[in-house]
């Protein structure tokens, strides 16, 4: 699994350990006391790294590439009862927006979210995660479907941003991310809003307009990603760690601002290190939303919506 920066002090002792065991067995000797040493230094290590990780830190593990992604989320959710719906009826199929319905405990949800690939071939065809403006509107074609049906919307918020290219303004860029923002706040089935990663400006709130929003706890929120905010305000993007702890782009930060409404918690060191673990916390946090979302009147739950982002910021006059 590849370790990041500041994992290193960890990984050199569980190199050690490796070694102690290793060299147990190899001259048949007692090496319990010696392990037993090494596995505490260890325990305590990780557990004061990852509870004082920076804003920095938790970017760099939102965007680790061993980390479970939309695809690999609906997989598990749904045990394979997944149908992929395709394009957006009047350009083409954008494949870093993906969509469709899918059981989870016999429920049906429409799933969206954005999709970044596994490797350097998948990442081109997945365009990294940023959906053209036509990613956007397959994305409410599938809304308006799933409010047609009546069954609850799941949007999985993984994304650098939207495509940024001169072909996608071209096509409207800005338009279709508006669209969605003002029609999702009108949407009468229940909308469930998860960041499995990075949740970068427009591109994020283009499907994150929801009843509930949530966040894992690695992962950030936020108008402009920190290395852009270090080009903008220092002219380099040396200074991307001051960024990110001024933008207050953690789920802590959002929390505490009102701006999300939970934070589900990771295994320790990140979703990477027990996918099954934080896909059963997905799970159970999307069921009980359902439970809960479902027993509101349609208008109540719109108004509801339109309250809580209308209630979100702070104007001095």
């Amino acid at each position: 699994m590849d370790r990041l920066d500041f994992e290193q002090p960890i990984v050199e002792l569980e190199e050690q350990l490796n070694k102690a065991i290793q060299l147990g067995k190899d001259n048949d000797a007692d090496v319990t006391k010696i392990v037993s040493d090494i596995e505490n230094k260890l325990s305590k290590l990780r557990k004061e790294t990852y509870e004082n990780l920076t804003a920095w830190q938790r970017v760099q593990i939102s965007r680790h590439p061993n980390r479970p992604y939309t695809l690999d989320y609906i997989e598990m959710l749904t045990k394979g009862e997944f149908i992929e719906l395709h394009g957006d009826r009047t350009v083409k199929d954008d494949k870093a927006m993906i969509g469709g319905f899918g059981n989870i405990n016999g429920q049906p949800v429409m799933f969206i979210g954005q999709q970044k690939g596994k490797n350097t071939k998948l990442r081109q065809y997945r365009n990294f995660g940023m959906a053209n403006p036509e990613g956007y509107r397959k994305a409410l074609r599938l809304m308006k479907m799933a409010e047609k049906f009546n069954k609850p919307i799941v949007t999985l918020i993984d994304t650098p941003g939207a495509y940024p290219g001169l072909e996608a303004e071209e096509r409207g860029q800005g338009e279709a991310i508006a669209r969605n923002l003002l029609e999702m706040c009108q949407l009468k089935v229940p909308v469930i809003c998860i960041i499995i990663g990075e949740g970068a400006s427009g591109g994020a709130l283009g499907i994150g307009v929801g009843d509930r929003v949530h966040m894992l706890e690695n992962t950030w929120y936020s108008v402009i990603s920190p290395e852009s905010c270090s080009s903008i305000l220092w002219r380099s993007w040396n200074y991307k760690q001051q960024a990110a702890e001024a933008l207050k782009l953690t789920s802590e930060d959002m929390f505490k601002n009102k701006l999300i409404d939970n934070i589900i918690k990771e295994p320790e060191g990140g979703a990477h290190y027990n996918p099954e673990e934080i896909y059963e916390r997905v799970k159970e946090t999307i069921i009980k939303d359902i439970k809960s979302l479902t027993k509101i009147d349609p208008q109540k739950r719109i108004e509801k919506r339109i309250e809580k982002f209308c209630s979100m910021g702070v104007i001095n006059e």
